[in-house]
């Protein structure tokens, strides 16, 4: 059985989603039992295909098989209040999550951070190739561990001090920790790139 009619909005749809997860074609194309080249061309709206190929595809990618054919949005919008919070270690903070679950190619993180409270003493790091702070209100100090210590206090360590309005983008395989500087809680928006496919743990 063929899908026929609306096989642009398919295409475009798959590809998205595809695209959204950071995945290959040859990827995609392998975990679904397809070649390549059909893929390719499905999402250029070059082939059709059957109810079974779009059935796996759709579950290759996570998606629901009537998304396929619903008008296509402009993308993802996460409403103010509706945040969905997430558990990223650490004390003294509330943190959730802006960017959509599914979403591969960079995380948005709000994080609210009393006085005092912080990531925890320990140094972390993150898989990711670069990694974006940008302080919404109060202040926040990162402290980086020496280049090949374990992040031990002392005069090696770099200490970044972040105010509000202050933006900072870093490597975020160097470990680091962060806490609220000030007396004031602060408020910090992280962007990484790309997503972590799992959260990492800060520690207590």
């Amino acid at each position: 059985m063929q899908v026929a009619g609306g096989a642009a909005l398919v295409g475009a749809r798959l590809r998205a989603a595809r695209l959204a997860q950071r995945r290959t074609v040859a990827e995609v194309a392998a975990a679904s039992g397809l070649t390549k080249g059909f893929l390719s061309r499905l999402e250029r709206d070059r082939a059709t295909a059957s109810v079974a190929a779009l059935v796996r595809l759709c579950t290759t990618l996570d998606l629901a098989v009537g998304s396929l054919f619903e008008p296509a949005p402009a993308g993802e919008v996460v409403r103010a209040g509706h945040y969905p919070p997430i558990a990223f270690g650490g004390h003294g903070l509330r943190e959730s999550l802006l960017t959509p679950a599914g979403e591969r190619r960079l995380a948005a993180i709000v994080s609210e951070v009393e006085p005092g409270g912080g990531s925890g003493g320990e140094p972390y790091a993150l898989a990711a190739d670069v990694e974006f702070a940008l302080v919404l209100a109060g202040e926040v100090e990162l402290r980086f561990a020496a280049p090949g210590g374990q992040g031990a206090a002392g005069p090696a360590e770099d200490v970044v001090v972040l105010r509000t309005g202050d933006a900072f983008t870093f490597d975020p395989a160097r470990p680091r920790s962060f806490r609220a500087a000030g007396d004031v809680p602060a408020r910090v928006l992280w962007v990484v790139s790309p997503a972590l496919s799992e959260p990492a743990h800060r520690g207590a």
